[in-house]
């Protein structure tokens, strides 16, 4: 990484007040370069507060837009951090018509030459692109760094019309307790308790919603752009990681959009912005890349970007099976189009007598992180006892088979009972036996005629039913063998239908995996600069100055623990999502954060499928004798009619309880 401290603007940067139509205020920090001549402002637009939880992420960017001629501005949305307002529903129409009026007001001010760009990552990069499909005259550019253009299917709600049990729960649960943190006194004044007070009796869980609509409905047709990518009137950057769960967006984006104002990149990369060094790697000059595409969309420079490939896709080697990569080998290739000329869909047919898949519930304790980022424990590991709980089908490589896209499989199955799930795992088996995980896909069988709509399974019958994998680039070496994985179960991934414990049985002949298989090629002389930021923030990370934390631990918590009681046949996963610890802010800020999650369930009945989150945040000002803790629980269990969610949040400012709220929900399972 190169720490950048000369830039060709000087900069400064000011803490403002955007005013929304109906009076509320948005907090914003604008950074912009010393000039007496307006310039173009791009946005960053995300609940996360900008003062505390993204603000060591915020130095490394906007003060080097800033310095590269850009008004660089980061905002709020209403309800959260230091903004006005009432929090709502993610990604809500009123958050999306707020940001339309952001874009407008940065457009209108005197220092705005009225051209703005969009860019972010995860929340960030959703709204870039959701907004931009509402088509603001003045948004002219988007970068949308692991972003969903689909909120049912490729979000953290539901996978292949199932229940996403590990990451619904998870996001639900860390945006709740994001969702009930104060606003900051140093910023806005004595207003914060009253403001603090205001949005906690409007806090609700998301998940309430979320399991509200268990089939791709209006409800989730808002705002995805996948619905109509056509309406995206500005130019797009679409940047995701082969570790991430949206990466799929990309390829659909290169694929539907005007290929003159739209390009993409597929790397190696977690969760994360694909500058920072972080597992896996490598890492690339990022800024740079974005800096091209700003200065050609809102400053009219001709950088050669559009010249690019319409896809730069990153193809990795085989490695051997690890939790943590500081550097994936591969090579970059390019493709003129997607889908690409280069890339012929390849059939293998599946051989044997038929067999029953009938896995144990625990299966996918070795799933890895639904959203990698970037931690030691976040990356499967082994696939060799995860296979063993699936039907395994094994084809040779005589050569080296680069495969990119996205995998699909056609399966004959038969079923007794009308609910379960297909989960499909594709894997690189080394000469030596270890299995690497390359990519996966799952199927509600009631959603196999379409995730709008649910169609029980007729006992006994048995029918094909096909899906995709999630995309991928990856080289199959010679010697090692291609394993197709079939489970009847997937837990924490995906949470478990009633009587799914029977199984299925899966009928090879007339089975195939249709795998795309990308011609191979000598160098494609695709290279990125080295990674560059600003200068980071200054925090110290550690204890709090008075010694507070959440819980006193012996010693370190692992990351990811998985305890298996033999007698009960209960397993019991823990993660530790390693979100931030305590850290020590230049302006006197102290954060603690704590999270716990834990995934229990009995190896032979999907109905003990159980889940919970533990959270502790507290943000501590001892200069201004400011103390506020938020502590949440979250939990959800189900029978088989219904799911039990149950949620509890308290909210302690010095030693006063200001806040008490536990919610009791049962919701109907008519899909999931």
């Amino acid at each position: 990484m190169r720490i950048r401290t000369s830039f060709p603007y000087e900069t400064t940067h000011d803490d403002v007040r955007i005013p929304l139509p109906d009076g509320t205020l948005l907090y914003a920090r604008v950074w912009r370069p010393l000039t007496q001549e307006p310039v173009p402002a791009i946005l960053e637009y995300l609940p996360c507060s900008l003062t505390d939880w993204t603000a060591p992420r915020d130095g490394q960017r906007h003060p080097w837009y800033a310095g590269h001629g850009y008004a660089s501005v980061r905002v709020d949305v209403r309800g959260h951090g230091d903004s006005e307002g009432l929090p709502g529903d993610a990604y809500s129409a009123a958050e999306l018509a707020d940001g339309v009026e952001v874009v407008d007001w940065l457009a209108a001010q005197p220092w705005c030459d009225g051209r703005v760009g969009m860019f972010g990552i995860s929340w960030g990069g959703f709204d870039s692109l959701r907004i931009a499909a509402l088509a603001p005259e003045p948004l002219k550019a988007v970068v949308t760094v692991c972003a969903t253009d689909d909120r049912y299917d490729n979000d953290v709600h539901y996978l292949g019309g199932s229940v996403l049990a590990a990451d619904m729960h998870a996001w639900a649960a860390t945006m709740l307790a994001h969702a009930s943190g104060p606003p900051d006194p140093l910023h806005v004044g004595d207003a914060w308790r009253e403001m603090w007070l205001e949005r906690l009796e409007a806090v609700e869980p998301f998940v309430h919603t979320w399991l509200g609509h268990q089939t791709r409905d209006d409800y989730w047709r808002h705002g995805s752009v996948r619905e109509d990518h056509g309406a995206i009137g500005a130019a797009v950057l679409a940047v995701g990681g082969w570790h991430d769960p949206y990466r799929d967006t990309v390829l659909r984006l290169v694929e539907h959009l005007p290929a003159d104002r739209v390009r993409g990149i597929v790397g190696p990369w977690s969760h994360q912005y694909p500058d920072r060094g972080l597992s896996p790697g490598p890492a690339i000059g990022f800024l740079q890349e974005t800096l091209r595409w700003w200065d050609q969309y809102l400053k009219g420079v001709d950088t050669g970007v559009m010249r690019e490939p319409l896809l730069r896709a990153y193809i990795g080697d085989s490695h051997p099976p690890a939790t943590a990569l500081d550097t994936l080998p591969g090579r970059w290739v390019g493709e003129p189009a997607w889908p690409s000329p280069h890339v012929t869909t390849v059939a293998y047919g599946l051989q044997g007598a038929p067999v029953l898949v009938r896995s144990p519930q625990h299966t996918g304790v070795d799933a890895g992180r639904f959203r990698p980022l970037g931690n030691d424990a976040d990356l499967p590991p082994d696939q060799r006892e995860e296979d063993a709980r699936s039907a395994c089908f094994e084809f040779a490589t005589g050569e080296e088979t680069w495969v990119l896209g996205r995998p699909r499989v056609r399966l004959r199955v038969t079923s007794e009972v009308s609910r379960g799930q297909v989960v499909a795992r594709l894997c690189d088996v080394a000469p030596d036996g270890s299995s690497t995980l390359v990519t996966r896909g799952v199927l509600n069988l009631s959603a196999r005629h379409g995730q709008d709509r649910t169609v029980p399974w007729e006992p006994g019958a048995t029918q094909e039913v096909a899906f995709e994998l999630n995309g991928i680039g990856h080289a199959f070496p010679p010697g090692h063998r291609i394993r197709l994985a079939v489970s009847s179960a997937y837990w924490p991934w995906i949470w478990p239908q009633p009587g799914s414990q029977a199984g299925f049985t899966l009928e090879p002949a007339g089975s195939f995996l249709e795998l795309p298989v990308r011609a191979r090629e000598a160098a494609s002389g695709i290279a990125f600069e080295e990674p560059e930021q600003s200068g980071p923030l200054d925090v110290t990370r550690g204890v709090a100055a008075d010694g507070w934390s959440p819980a006193t631990l012996d010693e370190p918590r692992p990351e990811r623990l998985v305890v298996r009681d033999v007698a009960k046949g209960e397993w019991r996963l823990e993660v530790d999502p390693r979100y931030g610890g305590t850290r020590v802010y230049p302006d006197g800020l102290e954060i603690t954060e704590d999270a716990l999650e834990t995934y229990t369930i009995d190896e032979q009945d999907p109905l003990s499928a159980r889940t919970r989150s533990d959270w502790t945040i507290r943000l501590h000002r001892p200069e201004l004798a400011w103390d506020t803790t938020v502590r949440t629980r979250s939990e959800i269990t189900c029978d088989g009619t219904d799911f039990h969610t149950s949620d509890e949040v308290v909210c302690t400012a010095g030693d006063e309880v200001v806040f008490h709220r536990t919610w009791e929900k049962r919701i109907p399972r008519t899909a999931g």
